[in-house]
């Protein structure tokens, strides 16, 4: 196989119990910008949100699926008009949101959306550089997508200069508030750089596009991938090594 999807799944680095004591707190705070870091990059966050919302803008896109809606924070840039479905396990987040009502379906997991449902988008921000077992999901949402489909990712550019220095900022704040280290808790959240995730797509996706918030892959913030026509036999192999490992 691909030697990219060969370093998954991953294993995610454990969090020392102090760490542990407040992250429940600090993650609902982060998700709902509580912090005045947390403020400013939920403001940078936008064109995240403006680049995957940028092509339903026009008329009707057809139903979609969003992977990790966290807070739904990224339902105002969508139409109202379509199916919005969502995958989020962490609940508290999805009911404390006043946008609630425009879901029609909420999934705890992408395995536990019914197989037959077929989506013309596929929509993800800031949430593929925390999934362990990337590929899985990655090709998961191949199998969704309808024939026409297509999946539009945003995510940090972790493994950058760029993003580091941006995080020495909220690290600051961080410290402040807990007295404990942030690159601790990064090391242990975001388990894939974005080159890592673009490698992926580009094993899963015989199609990806992608454009930078910033001058290049090298110097940005962010970064977006529009990702079309899934490669089956990959999926068909991530698949079936998968059960391999469950069976084992």
């Amino acid at each position: 196989m691909t030697s990219i999807l060969d370093r998954y799944p991953k294993q995610r680095p454990p969090l020392p119990q102090r760490h542990r004591d407040i992250y429940e707190r600090h993650y609902v705070a982060n998700r709902t910008a509580a912090y005045r870091t947390t403020t400013v990059s939920s403001r940078l966050e936008a064109w995240m949100h403006r680049r995957v919302a940028a092509d339903a803008r026009d008329g009707n896109p057809g139903a979609t699926l969003e992977i990790g809606a966290g807070t739904l924070n990224h339902l105002p840039h969508e139409p109202t008009t379509a199916p919005y479905d969502v995958v989020e396990p962490f609940a508290r987040l999805l009911a404390e949101s006043p946008a609630r009502h425009r879901i029609r379906h909420v999934y705890p997991a992408l395995e536990d959306v019914p197989g037959g449902h077929r989506y013309r988008r596929i929509v993800s921000i800031a949430t593929f550089e925390h999934l362990t077992d990337l590929p899985a999901i990655v090709t998961g949402c191949g199998l969704l997508l309808a024939a026409d489909g297509v999946l539009r990712v945003g995510i940090p550019n972790e493994g950058t200069i760029l993003w580091r220095l941006g995080t020495a900022v909220t690290g600051g704040e961080f410290r402040l508030r807990y007295g404990l280290d942030y690159q601790t808790l990064m090391r242990h959240e975001h388990v894939n750089t974005a080159d890592e995730i673009e490698a992926v797509l580009r094993c899963c996706f015989g199609s990806v596009r992608t454009a930078v918030c910033g001058i290049h892959r090298r110097i940005a913030l962010y970064r977006f991938l529009e990702c079309r026509r899934p490669d089956l036999a990959v999926a068909a192999r991530v698949s079936a090594d998968r059960a391999e490992r469950r069976a084992a």
